[in-house]
C-alpha cells in the first residue's frame, strides 16, 4: 500500500456521498481535510450534463485552498470522477498532504466507482474545455517513440510477408517489453512535469495488473531527507524524483528508483521487475521530448529497505561523493572547479649518470 498521510473518511462525507449514489440527483461533492479528517462542505444538483454543471463549481474554488470534487458522470451516472485540486499557490504543506490522502480517499469511498480522475492546479483545468481536452487526450493512441515506431514497422513487415513466427518470445511475459505496458495520461503528465521544475519532487508509479497499465500513486514536493517516507514500504513501486543537490552540473537530478520491499506478494515483485527497465526508457522519452532542466540520472537504482533512501545513498549512486560545490556530469565524470587552481604533477628524481 502506498504510504500515506493516515487521514480517514468521516462518518459525514461516508452519509453524504452513499446518499448521493443512491439518489443520483447530486452531481458534485466538495471535499476537504478539516481536523485531520475528509469531511464534506458542499454539495451540487445535478443540472444539466456534466460539461454544463463544470460552470457552476467554478465558485467554489479558491486561489489558494486544495480540495477534491466528486464529480457524478453522466454516462454512466452509475461512475465518477474524482478531481484533485491543489493550485499553485497552496503551502508546501497542503500539497503534500492532499497528494498523500487522494488514494485513501477513493479506496474508502469505493475505487471502483471511480473510473477517471483529473489533477488541477488552476480554475481553468476545472473547465469544460479542458474536460473535453482531457478526454479527447485519453482517447488518443499513444505517441510512440522512434524505437518503437521503428519496431511496429518491423511487425507489420513481417504481417505483411506471412511471417508470425516468433520463436521462444512467443512464452514471454510481454509486461516485460519495451512496448508492453501503457501509461495513464495522469502517469504520463506528471513525470513530463518533472522536465519543466527546478525544484524537489517525487512522482510514484504503480502497476495496475488488471490493465497491464502504468497509474499514478501519488506526487509531492519532498525534501530528500522525507524521500523514505513518502514510498511504499510494503509493495513494489516505481519513483521518479527531481532532486535538487549542488553536486550535479545542471544543479539537480532525476533519479529512477525501483522500490520492491522484502515482504512484497511474489506476482508484484516478478512484475515490476520485468518492466523496470521499460518504464525508465519511456520516461526518458518523455524528459527528451518536453527538454528536461534536470537530467534523468543513466544509473538505476534498485532497493528493498525504501528506509535507506536518503542524500548519502543517492550521492554513492550517482557518484556524487565530494563536498558540496564539487561538480560532476550526469555520466559521473568529475569536473575541477575553475576556481581553484591546479597543480601539476610532481617530476621523478633525477637519474644519476
Amino acid at each position: 500500500m502506498a504510504a500515506t498521510s493516515g487521514i480517514g473518511v468521516s462518518q459525514n462525507l461516508t452519509k453524504a456521498f452513499s446518499n448521493a449514489v443512491e439518489t443520483k440527483n447530486v452531481r458534485f461533492i466538495k471535499v476537504i481535510i478539516q481536523d485531520e479528517s475528509l469531511v464534506s462542505v458542499a454539495s451540487l444538483p445535478v443540472a444539466d450534463s456534466l460539461n454544463e454543471d463544470l460552470v457552476q463549481l467554478q465558485e467554489y474554488l479558491e486561489d489558494k485552498e486544495p480540495c477534491y470534487i466528486l464529480a457524478r458522470l453522466d454516462d454512466p451516472p452509475s461512475e465518477w470522477l474524482a478531481i484533485s485540486y491543489v493550485p499553485e499557490f497552496a503551502n508546501v504543506r497542503d500539497k503534500t498532504l492532499y497528494a498523500s490522502t487522494r488514494s485513501s480517499l477513493t479506496k474508502s469511498l469505493g475505487s471502483t466507482v471511480f473510473t477517471d480522475s483529473i489533477f488541477a492546479t488552476c480554475k481553468a483545468d476545472v473547465t469544460s474545455e479542458a474536460y473535453e481536452a482531457h478526454k479527447r487526450h485519453q482517447a488518443a493512441p499513444k505517441p510512440l517513440s522512434a524505437r518503437e515506431q521503428e519496431m511496429e514497422n518491423i511487425k507489420a513487415a513481417e504481417r505483411e510477408a506471412g511471417n508470425s513466427y516468433e520463436g521462444s518470445n512467443a512464452r514471454k511475459n510481454h509486461i516485460g517489453q519495451r512496448v508492453g505496458l501503457s501509461w495513464s495520461s495522469n502517469a504520463e503528465d506528471v513525470v513530463r512535469e518533472l522536465g519543466s521544475r527546478n525544484d524537489s519532487r517525487v512522482v510514484i508509479l504503480k502497476i495496475e495488473p488488471s490493465t497491464e497499465s502504468l497509474e499514478l500513486d501519488s506526487f509531492a514536493d519532498v525534501t530528500v531527507d522525507n524521500l523514505s517516507s513518502m514510498i511504499p514500504s510494503d509493495e513494489p513501486s516505481y519513483v521518479f524524483y527531481a532532486w535538487t543537490n549542488p553536486y550535479s552540473q545542471a544543479g539537480g537530478d532525476i533519479v529512477f528508483i525501483y522500490s520492491c520491499p522484502t515482504g512484497s506478494p511474489v506476482r508484484y515483485r516478478m512484475l515490476y521487475s520485468s518492466a523496470a527497465v521499460s518504464t525508465y526508457l519511456a520516461a526518458k522519452d518523455f524528459l527528451a521530448e518536453t527538454g528536461s532542466i534536470f537530467p534523468l540520472a543513466t544509473k538505476r537504482f534498485e532497493t528493498s529497505d525504501p528506509a535507506e533512501l536518503d542524500e548519502a545513498f543517492l550521492k554513492a549512486g550517482l557518484n556524487h561523493d565530494g563536498p558540496a560545490g564539487t561538480i560532476v556530469n550526469n555520466n559521473g565524470a568529475r569536473q575541477d572547479d575553475p576556481a581553484k587552481p591546479s597543480f601539476a604533477k610532481p617530476k621523478g628524481p633525477v637519474r644519476r649518470r
